[in-house]
């Protein structure tokens, strides 16, 4: 029986025909005859009627597949309850008793319902003579399993790590919230992707606007793809052209786990271990999950070491610039008189000096990420060895310059937040451009332009730069340092501005 070829974008909303040969003929123009698409006709079985069994290999299990297969065509029940007038109608109730002990069966009525399902790992059975299917949950390919984070470690504390299944990571932080006010709620974003997209929050915990306007924001996103989590994270957030990142990503459960429990949402997305937390404050960049598990007292200082790094990789170079150009009373003379000798056979201006070595470093540093790992780091520490001591002596750069630039380089890395380092990175060039033209004056123009941005910063109603600014008392003893109280307080203070304490971030 031959049938026409048809467009797959009319048929996709088209109600499945009774016709099993029409609606196979379908399915192929749909699939354009892919090879994966496996259709196994199972007329030679002794049933009263035709039926296939459709399934896409490689995003399912053979040995599910086999097994379902066997218990859903037992021929001999099937005959006992078959009539002449009723054949397809005791084969589609015996294949929906079979899909139940696979999960939920899955009752198909159209296309797009019937592409889903077999993309998403069911196994799809068609009865002749029936307008409907039936799916089974028939799901096994390969996956990642459960490692340690590799972009967040810590020295104290959990080593599972999230994996590309929305699945096991949903699974992995309710091992560790055993609340049924964990609520779930999911959707499918991109028109050709159609991935799954999850939020997750605890209810009476969480602000409820927040949850309703993430919602929005993601129901509202119109693209064709999400492949990573990233995709999500520069649709919906709301100061776009701002160097900040306002969305912050994590690898941990327990880290998840605690921004849930502090009133914060998650948002989870298919195919990627980095899970989105909103909304997020400037100072949660800075804060790792190890602060929780090790004393207050500890905690406090490493994080104020943070913040004065944050401070050297931003504004270090800057302040050597200024320092050396315009305002060259301010240094000791003794240290002026060796800076001022070891410069002496320099050809550059000092800012020209400092832009060569800045990209320079990070030339170095972008190139050992790119590189395998067996060598990146092995060309990282002998190249900026190597260049620097032979640029010193070519008399290119001085040898005060090539320490203010690695003290400046290895600062960065004490941002916990890689999104956030390299904003800084971004933001330090602007500022040794300032102080380049303006010296001092241009430094305190910057920061002052800084600020202002900051504190204009926020998401989903929550100021980026809470609780310090607009100032909260009460979010004091989890912010700059941690408090030995920061444990002990309810989650659901502070909510709505980020500043609960439920646990690690």
């Amino acid at each position: 029986m031959e049938h026409p070829t048809a467009n797959p974008e009319s048929i996709r909303h088209l109600p499945l025909s009774s016709d099993l040969d029409a609606t196979i003929a379908q399915l192929k123009s749909a699939f354009g005859n892919s090879s994966d698409l496996i259709i196994r006709s199972q007329d030679g079985m002794s049933l009263p009627v035709q039926v296939a069994v459709v399934y896409i290999a490689g995003v399912t299990n053979k040995q599910l597949i086999d097994s379902f297969v066997g218990q859903a065509l037992a021929s001999e029940t099937i005959l006992k309850e078959s009539t002449e007038s009723e054949a397809g109608a005791p084969v589609f109730r015996q294949v929906k008793a079979a899909a139940f002990r696979y999960g939920k069966e899955v009752v198909i009525s159209n296309f797009t319902e019937l592409g889903e399902a077999l993309l998403g790992g069911l196994t799809v059975v068609l009865v002749d003579g029936m307008s409907q299917a039936i799916g089974a949950d028939t799901s096994g390919m390969e996956e990642r399993a459960v490692t340690e984070a590799s972009t967040q470690v810590a020295i104290r504390g959990p080593k599972e790590a999230f994996t590309e299944s929305i699945g096991t990571n949903i699974a992995l932080v309710r091992k560790r919230i055993k609340n049924p006010a964990l609520w779930l709620e999911s959707m499918k974003i991109g028109s050709v992707t159609q991935t799954d997209v999850s939020i997750m929050y605890i209810h009476g915990i969480a602000d409820e606007k927040q949850v309703r306007d993430l919602k929005t924001k993601l129901e509202a996103i119109r693209t064709d793809s999400i492949l990573e989590s990233g995709y999500i994270e520069q649709l919906i957030e709301e100061n776009k052209y701002s160097p900040f990142p306002t969305m912050f990503n994590t690898e941990r459960p327990d880290s998840v786990a605690g921004n849930l429990l502090e009133g914060r949402i998650a948002i989870f997305v298919n195919g990627t271990p980095f899970v989105l937390i909103a909304p997020t404050t400037f100072f949660m960049f800075f804060h790792t999950v190890e602060d929780y598990y090790q004393r207050y007292d500890i905690s406090s200082l490493l994080r104020l070491l943070r913040i004065i790094c944050l401070f050297i990789s931003l504004f270090g170079p800057a302040l050597f610039i200024a320092a050396l150009n315009y305002h060259q009373e301010m240094i000791p003379t003794p240290l002026l008189i060796s800076l001022a000798s070891q410069r002496e056979g320099v050809p550059f201006p000092i800012f020209i000096e400092a832009l060569l070595m800045e990209i320079t470093f990070e030339v170095i540093r972008e190139a050992g990420i790119r590189l395998p790992s067996s060598i990146g780091q092995t060309v990282s520490i002998i190249g900026g060895l190597v260049l620097g001591q032979a640029a010193v002596q070519a008399g290119i750069v001085s040898s005060a310059m090539v320490i203010v630039v690695s003290v400046t380089g290895i600062s960065s890395f004490a941002t916990p937040a890689f999104n956030m380092a390299l904003s800084v990175r971004m933001l330090r060039f602007f500022i040794m451009f300032a102080a380049g033209f303006m010296g001092l004056f241009g430094i305190v123009i910057a920061g002052l332009i800084l600020s202002a941005h900051l504190c204009s910063l926020q998401f989903l109603g929550t100021p980026y730069l809470s609780p310090l600014a607009p100032f909260s008392s009460k979010g004091q003893s989890d912010t700059l340092i941690r408090s030995h109280k920061a444990l002990s307080k309810s989650a659901n203070q502070g909510t709505k501005n980020g500043t609960g304490k439920g646990g690690p971030r």
